[in-house]
């Protein structure tokens, strides 16, 4: 195994932090005025800074290190998961993004607000919420533990929380100060930093492996298929154009954690570009790291590989990074896991706390003091930030030690949380689009049904077995169902 850091690789190390500190500080030395301004940077943003960030946002240290694990397992229909992206965003792009900007939104919720009443608003927030902490304190989990593998070479509690640390930490020096502005830039940097990463792997195994027929290789062992035409391929094209497809458009279209990029454009025509300029750039990306999983599936292929650390199962390319990466490209790959790491947990602090303040607590302040002047809702935003930096925090701990301790998967479950909160609130927001009926009094009944529908169909709880796209598809019906069981739906509830 790679005896860690040489003084090269923690010269790069310290050098992109130092650049982080720079550009944090150049990102928020602007005065915010309002809470809107902190969230969505008085909509101003330029759209392909704004596409960038989306792209960012929608990889996770998780893809970083699981595309490259599906390709060496299995081929490259993973790709089809982006170009139901595509679908979905196009589809959001001409219903959702018009509505948003027509209201003049800061949250996504806010439509139902104006379709169901308030209280829809802040169950559909509050759902949000629940969903995302446990999901992105599961991702903050996933992006330390690799960053402890490769910097100490174990996952000793202390060193898992200096992990923890050092990405709640880089994701603060920016959502605090900037707010959604200068994560947007800040995810600029991001997205460059870990696909020049995957650039520099892909070189340099492709060069490490000689004259080897790479393509023959993995013609023979069928690496190379990209769509998959069975009926239960977990990526098949029925899967893709069914509960894929209904995941994506919640994901790019319903989750605040996405959607306040988009949110955050001059106007609605920016708004849809940036999701699809984002898609479009996501994909060639994404190929990228499946490549490295293919190639990594040639390099290893005469060879026994027991993909297990201390106990942790590890994807092939962290196997690679901890026993094969060479001084200098350890450190890049390194900043670069980070990088995804980073740009998923600034941008969940920014959502999270604009749901908390506009969606929640701005509302019932108000209603207490009518007076009560921006300065105060700014002050609370970024407290709201701090406040989740910590909750996150406690929840990738609380990850860490379910996973040592128990033999449910608190990360699988807590990863397809969000997926599980995603059927409600597609039920919902269907039916507001799409229909006159449901009320405010059956939108919680929906969003918890289509949650427990989709509990209720994993394997850990009555040994369902079913794909999960077909889960997705299940529960947002089951939600939109009850949502269309009453009519007059249009009511302003205080």
């Amino acid at each position: 195994m790679n005896n860690g850091f040489s003084p090269l690789d923690w010269g790069i190390f310290f050098a992109y932090f130092l650049v982080l500190a720079l550009s944090s500080y150049l990102f928020s030395r602007e005065k915010i005025s309002s809470s809107r301004e902190y969230f969505t940077g008085s909509n101003q943003m330029p759209m392909l800074a704004v596409a960038i960030s989306i792209l960012a946002t929608s990889q996770s240290a998780a893809t970083f290190l699981g595309a490259p694990e599906f390709s060496y397992s299995h081929n490259f229909t993973f790709i089809g998961f982006y170009l139901s992206a595509l679908l979905a965003v196009i589809f959001i792009s001409l219903v959702f993004v018009p509505r948003f900007y027509e209201l003049k939104v800061i949250t996504v919720y806010e439509l139902l607000e104006n379709r169901y009443g308030k209280s829809a608003k802040q169950q559909a927030g509050i759902m949000f919420l629940v969903g995302r902490v446990m999901a992105s304190g599961a991702r903050l989990y996933i992006g330390a533990l690799a960053i402890s593998m490769i910097l100490f070479l174990d996952i000793s509690f202390t060193h898992m929380f200096i992990s923890i640390l050092i990405l709640v930490f880089g994701a603060l020096i920016y959502t605090y100060f900037g707010g959604v502005k200068s994560v947007i830039f800040s995810d600029v940097i991001q997205a460059i930093t870990y696909v020049s990463a995957g650039v520099v792997v892909f070189f340099y195994l492709y060069n490490s492996l000689g004259d080897v027929n790479i393509v023959q290789i993995l013609v023979e062992n069928n690496k190379l298929q990209m769509f998959d035409t069975s009926l239960d391929g977990k990526f098949s094209i029925i899967g893709l154009l069914s509960g894929w497809l209904l995941l994506n458009i919640a994901a790019f279209g319903l989750d605040q954690d996405m959607t306040q990029r988009v949110l955050s454009c001059k106007n609605k025509s920016d708004a849809s570009k940036s999701l699809i300029i984002s898609i479009l750039l996501t994909i060639p990306i994404v190929l990228l790291f499946l490549s490295i999983g293919a190639l990594l599936f040639v390099h290893y292929q005469s060879s026994e590989v027991v993909q297990d650390f201390h106990g942790e199962k590890i994807t092939i390319f962290m196997y690679y990074i901890l026993n094969e990466m060479p001084q200098g490209v350890r450190a890049f790959v390194t900043v670069g896991a980070i990088a995804a790491a980073l740009s998923s947990t600034n941008s969940v602090l920014a959502a999270m706390a604009s749901v908390a303040i506009e969606d929640i607590y701005k509302p019932w302040k108000l209603k207490q003091n009518a007076n009560t002047n921006e300065e105060h809702f700014v002050k609370a935003s970024k407290n709201a930030v701090l406040i989740f930096a910590l909750i996150l925090s406690l929840m990738a701990i609380l990850s860490y030690f379910w996973q040592k301790y128990s033999d449910l998967s608190l990360i699988g479950f807590a990863l397809g949380v969000m997926a599980f909160a995603y059927t409600g609130l597609l039920g919902v927001f269907f039916s507001a689009v799409f229909t006159s009926r449901g009320t405010s009094k059956t939108v919680p009944i929906s969003l918890v049904a289509g949650f427990l529908t989709v509990l209720a169909l994993q394997p850990y709880t009555f040994g369902i077995h079913i794909g999960f796209s077909w889960q997705i598809t299940l529960g947002t019906l089951v939600s939109f169902a009850i949502m269309q069981s009453i009519s007059n739906g249009i009511i302003a509830d205080e």
